[in-house]
């Protein structure tokens, strides 16, 4: 090969390295700490350090260990989807969707599949290396304590690419999960869902393992009229085990090592038409509680992706994306000087580094010959250095932060060849790299009685990822080329909004925002079935965010309303797009879940979703009609260990179309109704 890529192997030896040096580090740990427990009491907690006493200011939203594992498809992204403003790309969820399309965003700020929300869990960033997509089903909820979601630039200390906003994952300890807890369901298609983890105390630390099985022959997204011989179902396996250890080295510096694999196969629409996606994950972090407060991370990812296209009229394969594997390497290290406890300073920088390729073969659609192999990567990195300050004067918080981002794009081809090897293409893209800068600011007034007044302005960079530069795609019969003069994307935003907590059973908030991504990268239309990504001039959303989260008893609501005014802005070779609503992006979503706990371990609920309509393509030609469904759940307690669960998706059957071009359509997941037991061990 012209260049030379990393090995799975070397990838998947880089992980056990990592994880074999954190094993090797928490076992004598451990032991130290035990004989230190008679001198020490050592609380260790598995998270990083604590938010500041200024992240109010930029409209923090938080989902609790309850309403995480109560959702109705026991998936993550129906639990983010009580966040107002949160979308996937396509309304499919992670069993019905092909894997590339899962990225997500907030506040409307979409326009392709790739992510423009930063996901951390524990830390580490989720993202593919290569696409910028989610790994939705590796992301199981039972494994997690809190989401904590920060809608909004304001890159600040997580790390590039947090333009829309940024997730924050944190998994739960061993005491939330206790000694063992275990799930098994099936559903009305004889799906199933099974999970197992098992969490014990060691010393002063803990080792949690998890496992988690989900299989079934889906449901037709092809509707009924549709069908044709070749139809088949959104058939679906996947599996993640995970390991995490925890332990104190001191009395203030806890080590944390976690390791992740995954692998996911689905079908979409076609017989032949899978789809996989599968990763091994592994890092360590270092969190410091003492004077010098501090957090050092570092990760290694190793993932892959494979397709196959089948065509829409003669149902036979026409491209095999049979592999693209991808790395991602990096770190993160944030030191807190010991300043006061109205004074809190944080400093630090992050590095992260992106490598990949694409390995596809396409075939004629009669004779079924291959016709060309091709390859396509490259690799990216950013490294960045950032410094927030935080103040506390009376009854106002005042935050302010800055950062440095030094990145790369290089080492970027595609090739192509013909079935005898003769080349037919084979560019080299020019290394290009440069800095660029971001601010955050905002300020918190505690008014007294509850009531919070805050406001903010942020910025924030996002690079393009490998895919959108060098990969091609098809989605029959629309083909959508890459670019690799892709510039990066930059937001400005500003928000104001007030929060109403006068007891612990009342909190209210809204929000107003003003975002603009500029040089947002768009599938822009060329021809009919010719798509180019493109930087347009900017994508510029404007809105109203409402929260509520009510007690009464036994009863609760929370409910989250998002209204918003997003469209492009374009010029040039992008002029048709001015003033059109970005793809796949609705004015309307809001959710709402009433609870009631009549006793002890008995928890009922119901949730209300609607989405608004949407259009499928930048040229909004094709409508996805307004969808609002409803779900259910419930957990009976059967004895000390046992609990009954009963789960119910899209209760009234809505017809959810996630997909329409020309008028051909997929859909989303019809009425659903799981059951099964739950087992937990203190």
């Amino acid at each position: 090969m012209a260049r030379r890529m990393i090995s799975p192997f070397h990838r998947f030896r880089s992980c056990l390295l990592v994880g074999t040096a954190f094993a090797a580090a928490a076992i004598p740990t451990a032991a130290a700490a035990e004989d230190a427990a008679s001198r020490h009491t050592i609380i260790v907690t598995g998270e990083g350090l604590a938010q500041t006493p200024a992240t109010p200011a930029y409209g923090v939203q938080e989902i609790d260990e309850e309403q995480i594992t109560s959702s109705a498809s026991g998936r993550i992204e129906d639990v983010l989807s009580s966040i107002a403003g949160f979308q996937q790309f396509r309304r499919s969820d992670s069993r019905s969707s092909n894997p590339s399309a899962q990225g997500v965003t907030l506040r409307a700020l979409g326009g392709n599949a790739t992510s423009r929300a930063l996901v951390l869990l524990d830390g580490v960033p989720m993202a593919n290396p290569f696409f910028g997509y989610m790994p939705l089903s590796a992301i199981a909820p039972e494994r997690l304590r809190s989401v904590r979601v920060t809608r909004g630039g304001g890159t600040g200390a997580f790390g590039s690419g947090a333009v829309a906003g940024t997730i924050e994952l944190t998994s739960a300890d061993a005491r939330a999960l206790g000694l063992f807890h275990g799930s098994a369901l099936v559903n009305d298609r004889a799906e199933s869902e099974l999970s197992a983890t098992i969490a014990p105390e060691l010393g002063q630390g803990f080792v949690i393992a998890s496992a988690r099985w989900d299989r079934g022959k889906g449901f037709w997204t092809t509707p009924a009229t549709d069908r044709v011989p070749a139809s088949a179902r959104a058939r679906y396996d996947s599996w993640s085990a995970s390991l995490r250890a925890v332990a104190p080295l001191t009395d203030s510096i806890e080590l944390q090592a976690s390791g992740l694999v995954f692998d996911d196969r689905r079908t979409l629409r076609f017989d032949g038409a899978d789809s996989s996606s599968s990763g091994q994950d592994a890092s360590v972090r270092l969190v410091g509680r003492g004077d010098w407060q501090f957090d050092a991370l570092a990760y290694v990812q190793a993932r892959d992706f494979s397709n196959i296209v089948i065509s829409s009229t003669r149902f036979v394969r026409v491209l095999d994306q049979r592999r693209t594997p991808s790395t991602g390497l990096g770190g993160k290290l944030e030191l807190r000087p010991p300043l006061g406890e109205d004074h809190v300073m944080r400093f630090g920088a992050d590095l992260r580094i992106t490598d990949g390729e694409l390995q596809e073969e396409p075939y004629s659609a009669f004779s079924g010959l291959l016709t060309e192999r091709r390859r396509a990567g490259g690799r990216n990195s950013d490294i960045g250095f950032f410094l927030e300050d935080d103040w506390t004067i009376g009854p106002v918080v005042l935050t302010a932060g800055a950062r440095a981002d030094r990145w790369t794009v290089k080492e970027g081809f595609y090739r192509a060849v013909d079935a005898s090897g003769v080349v037919i293409r084979h560019e080299r893209y020019p290394d290009r790299s440069g800095w660029d800068a971001s601010f955050r600011g905002g300020a918190v007034l505690n008014a007294g009685g509850g009531l919070s007044l805050r406001a903010a302005a942020y910025s924030g960079v996002r690079l393009p990822t490998l895919n959108e530069l060098y990969r091609p795609f098809v989605v029959f019969p629309v083909t959508t080329n890459a670019n690799a003069a892709l510039r990066n994307e930059k937001l400005r935003g500003v928000e104001a909004g007030l929060d109403f907590a006068p007891s612990e059973n009342v909190r209210l908030s809204v929000t107003a925002f003003d975002n603009k991504v500029k040089n947002a990268v768009a599938n822009v239309t060329l021809t009919p079935t010719e798509r180019q990504r493109q930087n347009v001039d900017a994508v510029h959303s404007r809105g109203l965010e409402f929260g509520a989260g009510l007690r009464f008893g036994t009863v609760s609501f929370d409910g989250s309303l998002a209204l918003t005014d997003a469209e492009v802005e374009g010029s040039g070779a992008s002029a048709a797009l001015d003033g059109m609503r970005p793809a796949q992006t609705p004015k309307v979503a809001a959710s709402g879940t009433l609870a009631w706990r009549p006793r002890e371990g008995w928890y009922l609920s119901a949730t209300l979703r609607h989405v608004g309509a949407q259009y499928e393509d930048d040229l909004q030609t094709d409508v996805l009609p307004a969808a609002t469904t409803l779900d259910a759940y419930a957990e009976l307690p059967v004895g000390e260990m046992f609990s009954l669960v009963l789960r119910g998706e899209n209760l009234t059957d809505e017809t959810i179309v996630t997909r329409n071009q020309g008028g051909s359509m997929d859909l989303g997941v019809p009425r659903s109704v799981w059951a099964g037991i739950k087992v937990r061990l203190p």
